[in-house]
C-alpha cells in the first residue's frame, strides 16, 4: 500500500455498503431540490434535511458538507479503530479550538464521493472540493469527479480487452469506469499524491488488477502497448506553466493535446483504440481540423475528432479562473486574466475548442503501407445517449467503407437505420404565398442523432432500400427510370457518394453491418 489512506477506505467504503450511503439513496433522501443544492455547493439547503440523528445523515454531513463534529460523535457511527485509521491518513484532523481536550473537533479533510459508474456504486477519495470545503485549491490539488471524467467515461466503448493504460488517471475514475471490461489496469500520473487516492479508490472498489505507475504521460509505459488507452489529461489552453497539476500540462497553448494525439498510436497494439478528451485552438487563417490532424501520424490510423463546442478566448479564460474558486473582481486574479488574454491575443488566438478523439492503429506508423485517415467534425446538437458504442460502431462502418470501393457499394444491399426519421420541412416565401417545401432531413433518434438534408429523389432511393432485396444501384436505378432521369455515371456516381456520407454517421448501414450495429446499440441501451 502507498499509504495508510488504502487500508481506512476499504473499511470505510465496507461501513457505507452497510448503511446503504449510495449515490441514489443520497438524492432519495435529500429530494430533488436539495439534492440539486449539493451540486451547486450550498450547504444550508442539504444540511437542513440530512438533520436526524443517523448514521446515514451522519455521513452526509460530514463526508459531503465537511462539517465539523465532535471525536465521540465520529466514534459513535464509525467506530474508534476507523477513527484511527483515518486520523492516521490525515483524512480525519482537529478543526479550530476544543473546551474539551478529551473530546475535540474533527473534520474530514479529503472528499469521499459516492457515484455511480458503469453502473455500478463506487467511492472516490479526492482533495476536497471547493465548493463545500470553502478553501481555493492549491497546485497540488488532486481533482474529484469532474465533467470531463464523467464525459470521458461515457465515450469509451466498454467491450471486453485485454489491457488498458489511463494517462493521468487522477483519482482513478477511468480505471473504475473500464473496470470490467479490461484484464490488466494500468494507470500512470506524474502527481503521487494522485497515486494515492486512485490506490484508495481502487483498493475500495475491489479492483485488485490495477497497475499504479508515477511519471509524465508515456514515459513509466515506455515500450509497452495496450489494446485501448484512455487519457483526460491536463488539457487547460494557456501559458507554459504549471497552476495546477491537475489541469495545465507547462505546455503552451494545447501542447498536452498535441503530445497525447501525437504519442498515443505508439503504445497502441495493432487494432487498439485511443480514446481521449482535449481541447485545441482556432487561429486566424488556419483550419482547426488541420490543426488538430496534424498531430497524428501520415500511415497507420483512423481518427475521429469531435469538436463538442468552441467558445471565445474571454469565456475561456473567465470559465477557468472560477474553476479556482477566484473571483474575476479582485485586481490580482484581473491581472492573471489580462496576462493569459494577452497571450492569445499574441498567439492569434481566437477560439478555444475541445471534445473527443478517437484513435484506432491499423498497421505500421513507419513503413507508410496504409495512409491514415481521419475525420473532423462538428458535434456540436444535444444527444444523451452514451458515446463509447457510437464510436466503436463508426471504426467498424470506416474499416467496411476502408475495404469497400464505389462498385462494391453500388452492388451492396443496404437499409436504413432502425429509429431513423425524417423531415419533410415546408417554409413560406412571402407573406402572400403558402407554404414551400424547403429541405428533406433524416436524422438518427439514437446515438449521436446525426441529422442531414438531403433532397427528395434520395429520400425516395432511402425508401426502396431492402437489406434482402435490391441492391443500391438497382434501386436508384428504378426510381430514376420511373421519374423518366437518365441514368449517368456521374448521377449513380453522386448517389453513392451521398450514401457513403449516411454510412459514415450509421444512418444507413450495409446488410452484413445491421445486425451487429444493431446488436451494439441494443446492448447499450440495456
Amino acid at each position: 500500500m502507498r499509504t495508510a489512506l488504502t487500508s481506512a477506505a476499504t473499511q470505510l467504503v465496507e461501513l457505507f455498503r452497510s448503511h446503504n450511503f449510495t449515490a441514489s439513496a443520497i438524492a432519495h433522501r435529500l429530494g430533488t431540490g436539495p439534492h440539486a443544492a449539493l451540486f451547486r455547493g450550498e450547504p444550508a439547503a442539504v444540511r437542513r434535511i440530512a438533520s436526524d440523528d443517523t448514521a446515514f445523515d451522519f455521513f452526509v454531513r460530514s463526508f459531503l458538507l465537511h462539517d465539523t463534529a465532535p471525536a465521540s460523535e465520529w466514534v459513535r457511527w464509525l467506530g474508534q479503530p476507523l477513527v484511527d485509521a483515518l486520523t492516521t491518513a490525515c483524512s480525519l484532523e482537529p478543526y479550530g479550538t476544543s473546551d474539551d481536550a478529551l473530546d475535540p473537533t474533527l473534520r474530514c479533510v479529503i472528499d469521499i464521493r459516492p457515484h455511480v459508474i458503469a453502473g455500478h456504486d463506487r467511492w472516490i477519495f479526492s482533495d476536497a472540493d471547493a465548493t463545500m470545503a470553502g478553501h481555493i485549491p492549491g497546485k497540488d490539488h488532486v481533482l474529484g469527479v469532474g465533467s470531463a471524467s464523467l464525459s470521458l467515461a461515457q465515450s469509451v466503448p466498454s467491450s471486453p480487452v485485454k489491457s488498458l493504460l489511463d494517462v493521468g488517471t487522477g483519482c482513478g475514475i477511468q480505471l473504475l469506469a473500464q473496470s470490467e471490461a479490461a484484464a490488466q489496469l494500468t494507470g500512470t500520473d506524474i502527481h503521487p499524491r494522485a497515486l494515492d487516492y486512485a490506490e484508495a479508490t481502487c483498493t475500495a472498489a475491489g479492483l485488485l488488477h490495477a497497475d499504479l505507475l508515477e511519471g509524465a504521460w508515456f514515459e513509466p509505459v515506455r515500450g509497452r502497448r495496450y489494446e485501448r488507452i484512455v487519457s483526460n489529461p491536463p488539457f487547460v489552453v494557456g501559458l507554459p506553466e504549471v497552476g495546477h497539476v491537475y489541469r495545465d500540462s507547462g505546455l503552451s497553448l494545447d501542447g498536452a493535446s498535441q503530445l497525447m494525439i501525437s504519442q498515443a498510436p505508439e503504445h497502441l497494439t495493432v487494432g487498439g483504440t485511443a480514446h481521449l478528451v482535449a481541447a485545441w485552438v482556432h487561429k486566424e487563417g488556419e483550419s482547426w481540423q488541420q490543426r488538430v490532424a496534424s498531430w497524428l501520424p501520415d500511415h497507420g490510423v483512423v481518427a475521429w475528432i469531435l469538436q463538442r463546442d468552441v467558445v471565445d478566448p474571454e469565456l475561456y479564460v473567465g470559465t477557468w479562473l472560477r474553476d479556482e474558486s477566484l473571483d474575476p473582481r479582485d485586481p490580482i486574479v484581473a491581472e492573471q486574466a489580462t496576462t493569459w488574454l494577452n497571450f492569445f491575443h499574441e498567439q492569434s488566438v481566437t477560439g478555444i475548442g475541445f471534445g473527443y478523439v478517437a484513435i484506432q492503429r491499423v498497421g505500421s506508423l513507419d513503413d507508410g503501407s496504409q495512409s491514415s485517415e481521419v475525420v473532423a467534425e462538428e458535434l456540436h446538437h444535444d444527444f444523451s445517449d452514451p458515446l463509447g458504442p457510437e464510436i466503436e460502431d463508426y471504426l467498424v462502418r470506416s474499416a467496411w467503407l476502408r475495404n469497400t470501393t464505389m462498385d462494391d457499394i453500388a452492388h451492396s444491399q443496404l437499409a436504413v437505420r432502425p429509429g431513423v426519421a425524417i423531415e419533410h420541412v415546408d417554409v413560406t416565401s412571402d407573406i402572400n404565398s403558402g407554404f414551400s417545401p424547403a429541405v428533406v432531413r433524416v436524422t438518427r433518434t439514437d446515438g449521436p442523432r446525426w441529422s442531414h438534408d438531403i433532397d427528395e429523389h434520395l429520400a425516395a432511393i432511402l425508401a426502396g432500400l431492402n437489406p434482402h432485396g435490391l441492391n443500391l444501384e438497382e434501386t436508384a436505378s428504378l426510381y430514376f427510370l420511373s421519374q423518366g432521369i437518365d441514368v449517368s455515371p456521374v448521377l449513380m456516381n453522386d448517389v453513392i457518394a451521398a450514401i457513403v456520407d449516411l454510412l459514415r454517421h450509421g444512418i444507413v448501414l450495409p446488410s452484413d453491418l445491421l445486425e451487429l450495429d444493431t446488436a451494439t446499440h441494443g446492448k447499450a441501451e440495456a
